[in-house]
């Protein structure tokens, strides 16, 4: 399989950043999209709404409907998801891309916050994937694809941001687990986390604004990551945790400069990996 036209994908956080780049990379092969996200009116510092978002995707040739979700809340998912049956009739591919950060050590992690993000990262992620998945099993190549990191214990990743951390290696943990106990349904489970920093509202905003924005590379590098994973064969792929320049490469895709927001910047590597990773293209 190596086209996405027609398939339906649910993915959440997808008004904006990394979700929407996503959406946007399967509209051009004519996806239908759910575009799942809590944003219905404008943000002054988190450009885009659902609205907005299901505009972009019409114009790159797919098809898509907003869901004002919360993905905390077990009927505002439950609706989401009966609304995209309802509208395309079936779901091929979850996207479990929506997060809530908070760098901040443990004093300094008001439990609001914790809250929040087990919510939304660990407890939105379970709900999502537990509610798509009786659909997905009667999908033809159905996907669930997380947006969380490689699971190292090690307690560097802990130390200065433990409840983020438990968050989002939770998310993983979803991965090990849904892919050994659907394996038998042929549903691929598999995480994505991306090399360097990713240029998103988060960045801008939380993490650091423009130095590390200049540092970074776009959500387009992960979208088109993210579509060498969707596109192939459910029962071949499973259970793996693949970074975003180790799946261009291993595809062919060497010319990786062009994900720069800065051309040549030095870039800086995300959280939750060592090294620089391998460079499968050093031989070419």
């Amino acid at each position: 399989m190596n086209s996405l036209k027609n398939k339906v994908l649910f993915i959440t956080g997808s008004s904006r950043g990394i979700g929407k780049a996503i959406a946007i990379r399967a509209a051009q092969d004519g996806a239908k999209i759910a575009v799942i996200g809590k944003t219905s009116k404008p943000h002054p510092k988190l450009p885009g709404t659902v609205y907005t978002a299901v505009e972009e995707i019409k114009r790159e040739g797919g098809d898509a409907i907003p869901l004002i979700t919360d993905i905390r809340f077990e009927d505002q998912v439950e609706y989401a998801i009966i609304e995209t049956i309802n509208q395309f009739g079936g779901i091929d591919i979850l996207v479990n891309n929506a997060s809530a950060i908070s760098f901040t050590p443990t004093l300094q992690t008001p439990m609001k916050r914790f809250d929040l993000m087990l919510s939304v990262n660990l407890r939105g992620t379970f709900m999502c994937s537990q509610k798509a998945i009786p659909y997905l099993r009667k999908a033809e190549n159905p996907h669930i694809l997380m947006l969380s990191p490689p699971l190292h214990m090690d307690s560097r990743w802990f130390q200065s941001s433990l409840a983020y951390t438990m968050s989002k290696f939770g998310m993983s943990m979803c991965v090990l687990g849904l892919a050994e106990e659907f394996k038998k349904d042929k549903i691929a489970v598999n995480a994505l986390w991306p090399r360097t920093a990713i240029g998103t509202a988060a960045i801008q905003n939380l993490l650091g604004g423009d130095a590390i924005m200049k540092q970074s590379r776009k959500p387009e590098i992960v979208a088109d990551a993210a579509y060498l994973i969707l596109t192939q064969p459910s029962n071949e792929v499973t259970g793996n945790f693949f970074i975003d320049d180790e799946i261009l490469m291993l595809n062919g895709i060497c010319d990786l400069g062009k994900y720069s927001i800065i051309p040549n910047a030095k870039l800086t590597r995300d959280f939750f990996l060592y090294g620089d990773g391998e460079n499968y293209c050093e031989d070419e």
